[in-house]
């Protein structure tokens, strides 16, 4: 197994606080636990592109309306 998903994080004066949550904040930035969630269960190609369908129409509806609000419709 390769060092690919490893995250190194420095503990400092014993605050592991702090590095937790440097941790999971480089883990939400490298995707790594979104594509974990992703590979955890096989999803048919049909429910793959209902799923994208879905959320580009949710993604439509928010931008429509924030530019409503916006723009004051």
């Amino acid at each position: 197994m390769s060092g690919e998903g490893m995250l190194p994080v420095i503990v400092r004066d014993n605050n592991v606080e702090k590095a937790l949550r440097t941790f999971k904040r480089m883990n939400q930035r490298s995707g790594l636990s979104k594509e974990l969630r992703k590979r955890r269960a096989y999803m048919k190609p049909s429910e793959k592109r209902q799923k994208k369908a879905a959320e580009a129409k949710g993604r439509l509806q928010k931008n429509l309306r924030k530019r409503f609000l916006k723009e004051g419709y």
